[in-house]
């Protein structure tokens, strides 16, 4: 095993060949699982919806990218015969006649974003793979890549993967369509915000795959395709991934956790992908030791926590095995999309990335207070405990009002890098954390999906956002379909316009809420908030807090506080088992007004997430005010500092 090197790596204490032992052992354990002829890799664990055939060939082709990063980043020396071992694979898999073929890209959805995968894996190896395959089998990889030429892709990072393959193809004379470059290319531009940001479609899809996806596979496919890329391209997305990239890193937690949200989180240290490729091409305003010590830091968070596990696999979970944790789409074979966190393999030891002595994350420098307009999140990081914490007024996988219900991994209204919110059982179709909700009488729970977004700003280093939402109730049961990251359907019932805002200074939110209309108002019984969920492997410490009323739940690295500030009156703690990968135990604080909500009335509550060692919070103290139809909330901080929050009048109350 690998020594640490604290001289070069004060933080982590990774070098690269931390990295490439890790890479090694990832790979040579899935050897064990694979057919004879290295076709098929089939790992154990649940199969995805496309089935076994479909997760052997997910298998093989995101462990091939890994392969080929590897022998891209040694120049081609091989010491575990990856190379041959590949290129095994890729004859029998290919071989229309063999009994381990894969699934064509044609005949098969899934085997569209695996051939991209082993089209960029061929181009990464090429000396020392493509290049020595016999000619027959050659023209059979052409042959299964040539599949996709022509086929629709949906309008999201899929494209990319057809690009990819096409391009690849174009390379070695193989077939491929300009149309389908230039239609895909048309595609990601529109997917572009703004300040870096993509959204993966014309939802408000907001996650890792603007970073792992949206941003890495164009610079990549920018050094494939040479002059097919025109220049304009190549600088715009190079701007775009540095303005994204300072965005990005202040989103790590400084014991090198991403932020827990948005679909596919079982790749866990992919989100090191954007990272790496800031190194690879310059396009970052970032230093290389501030960009190691990023990538490390995720790389090093998951080897803390059991991933990859004791064999050598990395399971479908986020720190340790948790299936459920996964989209329908992904087989045992999904995580090692996780392939794409080790792109900086595919640099030289003598790289300024590997050279670099590690920097502090901007957690590390210091408490971090930012405003993200495009997303909608207002992010503060407090360098005390290490925790980063985004309040949510801008993301929920949706368009402005869908009726469909939250989806738990974009619609709540804080994610962190130390927190989840519960993915199974109850909570999915009915709101548990981290939201505000009208209950009726049944205690079904509001959505506030499809909610207009009302602004998100930073003020004398204090951010500020607020939302409309048109609370409804969704009867979500009977909804069956496949899991892509979206909040289910089913039979809505209208509830009461509610207008959210939040103001966010270090580990402390003053979260406001207010009654827009009467709509649905007949079945309310309460009003809800609830805070951050608290998960650990053993039970929650719970007290009542300071403040009244108020409760605090302490477990794993955190604690979770919730106090009323105005017309809120009892406070409860919700608990459940088993619905969260973070833990067994899982517990959620409440508060609930004691009757109905009010036409008009002022909600406001303190909702602090802070580390399980960082002092308690001194809390603020709140005043609200009418201004005509608006209401303004004077916030003064406990150092004497005031903030103010306006609630915007609801321009058309309703009131039927």
């Amino acid at each position: 095993m690998t020594a640490d090197d604290r001289r070069l790596s004060p933080f982590t204490g990774y070098t690269r060949a931390h990295w490439a032992e890790s890479a090694d052992r990832m790979l040579l354990a899935l050897r064990p699982f694979a057919s004879a002829d290295h076709a098929r890799i089939d790992l154990p664990g649940r199969s995805s919806a496309y089935g076994r055939d479909s997760d052997s060939l997910e298998a093989f082709a995101r462990s091939f990218l890994l392969a080929a990063i590897r022998l891209r980043g040694e120049a081609g020396v091989d010491p575990h015969g990856l190379a041959r071992w590949y290129a095994a694979g890729l004859r029998a898999g290919t071989d229309p006649s063999s009994p381990t073929a894969w699934p064509r890209p044609d005949r098969l959805d899934q085997a569209k974003v695996e051939a991209c995968s082993i089209a960029l894996g061929l181009h990464l190896s090429r000396p020392w793979l493509w290049d020595l395959l016999d000619p027959g089998d050659r023209d059979r990889v052409v042959a299964w890549l040539g599949t996709v030429v022509g086929q629709e892709y949906p309008p999201i990072n899929w494209v990319w993967f057809q690009i990819v393959v096409e391009t690849f193809l174009r390379s070695v004379g193989g077939p491929w369509s300009p149309q389908d470059v230039d239609r895909g290319l048309r595609v990601h531009e529109s997917l572009y915000r703004a300040d870096g940001w993509y959204s993966d479609g014309p939802e408000r899809a907001y996650d890792h795959y603007g970073g792992w996806a949206l941003h890495v596979y164009p610079l990549l496919w920018a050094e494939m395709a040479g002059e097919l890329c025109p220049d304009g391209l190549r600088r715009a997305w190079r701007d775009r991934l540095a303005r994204f990239l300072d965005d990005a890193v202040s989103l790590v937690g400084a014991d090198g956790s991403p932020l827990l949200q948005g679909r596919s989180l079982a790749y866990r240290f992919a989100a090191a992908a954007p990272f790496w490729v800031g190194a690879m091409t310059g396009a970052s305003d970032l230093t290389s030791g501030m960009l190691r010590r990023a990538c490390s830091g995720i790389l090093g968070h998951f080897q803390a926590n059991g991933a990859p596990d004791e064999r050598g696999l990395l399971t479908l979970g986020w720190h340790r095995e948790w299936p459920r944790m996964a989209q329908s789409y992904s087989g045992p074979g999904s995580p090692y999309w996780a392939a794409k966190g080790m792109l900086g393999l595919a640099l030289p030891a003598d790289h300024p990335v590997w050279t670099a002595v590690e920097e502090p994350l901007p957690v590390e420098r210091g408490d971090v207070a930012a405003a993200l307009a495009v997303p909608g999140w207002l992010v503060s990081g407090t360098r005390g405990d290490g925790l980063v914490r985004v309040v949510n007024h801008g993301t929920d996988h949706s368009v402005p009002h869908d009726e469909r219900a939250d989806s738990p991994l974009y619609a709540r209204l804080g994610y962190s890098t130390a927190t989840l919110p519960p993915l199974v059982g109850a909570a999915v179709g009915n709101p548990s954390d981290n939201s505000v909700t009208v209950v009726d009488g049944a205690g079904r729970r509001t959505h506030r999906n499809g909610f207009e977004a009302l602004g998100c700003e930073l003020v004398d280093g204090v951010g500020r956002a607020v939302s409309r939402a048109r609370a409804h109730w969704v009867a979500t049961e009977d909804e069956h379909g496949p899991d892509h990251g979206s909040g289910r359907a089913g039979a809505v019932r209208h509830g009461p316009t509610v207008t959210m805002g939040s103001l966010l200074r270090g580990a402390v939110e003053v979260r406001a809420a207010r009654v827009d209309s009467t709509v649905g108002v007949e079945a309310a019984t309460r009003l809800e908030f609830s805070g951050w969920p608290v998960a650990g492997d053993g039970p929650p410490t719970v007290r009542t807090a300071a403040g009244s009323p108020g409760v605090e739940v302490a477990g794993g690295r955190v604690v979770s506080c919730l106090v009323g500030l105005t017309g809120l009156d009892e406070a409860e703690i919700r608990r459940e088992r088993d619905t969260s990968p973070l833990g067994e135990h899982l517990a959620v604080p409440l508060l609930r007004t004691a009757q109905p909500p009010r036409l008009g009335g002022v909600y406001v509550a303190a909702v602090v997430l802070r580390g399980a060692d960082a002092a308690e919070t001194a809390l603020p103290a709140v005043t609200v005010r009418p201004d005509g139809a608006a209401h303004i909330l004077t916030v003064r901080w406990p150092d004497g500092v005031t903030s103010t929050l306006c609630l915007p009048a609801c321009p058309a109350p309703e009131t039927t």
